[in-house]
């Protein structure tokens, strides 16, 4: 590896709205604010992770204006001043875009970028800090794009795959493969061959690049948005930065940074451009409240109660409802979820579904709900 050195800042995506964890996610608390798994937030538990490598200053937390203010109160407040707005979503290759011209001015020039999502659970997080630390080592080579790829332990139809290939390289003593391509949601027939052959991981949206290597791909594959960025770098700290950023985000594409530099990146003719670090470190996107019964169960069968309850002849039932005492009997496999102005029951094998109710709670107008 080169032994230039670069400063590393973090960007922390964070203006989702967890519509699957309604009725307490809701549009100014979503997923990410809340206290899913632990005590502390999904937001504060991203941030503490990377700590000890970043220090608060460089972390960047990319959000909405609905969510500004209660990011702010959970990110230390050094990096309260890193928050940045985005007049509406446009999904990560802008969002990315714009924490990456920020950062550059910053850093005064060029630097090292982490780009995490903020509601992700690691449950070895001394591990993920030496992967993250090896995936830094291998991004700071010119012109190489970097993801954390998690084992998969079933076939999962929900998640992206990447297809590694060749023999590893290493950093820090970790093997490092060449991505062969990026694979978005497959059949399950295709997920139970991926898994099988034991070439495919799971795609984390966690990336690790150089500024100027994004940037430069960002011209590339998507120049239209890149040009847009360099003209608004322009104006950061300018009066006419604000009314330049939201004329900018009515005319840019709405596309992931998987569909808009990582994919084309990889069929680029010549050496590999994209790497991918297997990351074993207890990862779960806690996608649902099935998810996260699974994370807190600890034997098959067992209730999981957040709150006052008994649960008689019940098994496999997750039960959140701190304000109220919960009395579970001859219930199986059931998610129950309890807040002031709601209630949501569901089998757990259809907590997925609740973001169905989301939409519905949409089209009758109960925004009170939402």
């Amino acid at each position: 590896m080169p032994s230039e050195e670069l400063v590393t800042h973090a960007v922390i995506l964070a203006g989702g709205r967890g519509t699957r964890f309604w009725p307490r996610s809701r549009t100014r608390t979503p997923k990410q604010l809340l206290n899913i798994v632990g005590k502390e937030t999904m937001l504060e538990q991203t941030v503490a992770r990377l700590r000890p490598l970043i220090p608060a200053e460089r972390i960047w937390t990319v959000t909405n204006a609905g969510q500004a203010a209660a990011v702010r109160k959970q990110v230390p407040a050094a990096t309260r001043k890193r928050v940045l707005i985005e007049p509406k979503g446009l999904n990560t290759a802008v969002a990315i875009g714009l924490a990456a011209i920020h950062a550059r001015h910053v850093a005064h020039g060029d630097a090292l970028l982490a780009v995490l999502p903020a509601d992700h659970y690691i449950a070895q997080p001394e591990e993920y800090r030496k992967i993250v630390a090896a995936a830094l080592d291998v991004a700071l080579a010119r012109g190489l794009l970097v993801v954390l790829g998690i084992p998969p332990t079933r076939p999962e139809t929900g998640f992206g795959y990447i297809e590694r290939m060749g023999e590893p390289i290493t950093a820090k003593g970790l093997p490092v493969f060449a991505v062969k391509r990026f694979t978005e949601k497959p059949a399950l027939p295709f997920a139970v061959e991926y898994v099988a052959s034991g070439k495919y991981h799971w795609n984390a949206g966690m990336f690790f690049w150089r500024i100027s290597t994004f940037l430069e791909n960002l011209k590339s594959f998507l120049p239209k948005t890149h040009a847009a960025l360099e003209d608004l770098a322009k104006l950061i700290g300018t009066r006419s930065y604000g009314t330049k950023l939201r004329a900018m985000y009515q005319k840019l594409q709405n596309i992931s940074v998987d569909y808009a530099v990582l994919e084309p990146a990889t069929r680029t003719a010549g050496p590999p451009r994209v790497f991918v670090i297997p990351a074993e470190v207890g990862w779960s996107d806690i996608g649902s409240w099935a998810a996260v019964y699974d994370l807190l169960a600890k034997k098959t069968g067992e209730n999981v109660l957040a709150g006052k309850g008994h649960a008689l002849d019940a098994e496999g039932n997750f039960l959140w409802a701190p304000s109220k005492f919960v009395a579970a009997i001859g219930i199986r496999d059931l998610v129950v979820v309890e807040t002031p102005d709601a209630l949501l029951v569901c089998p757990r094998d259809r907590a997925q579904d609740v973001a169905q109710i989301v939409k519905h709670l949409e089209q009758q107008k109960l925004t009170k709900l939402l």
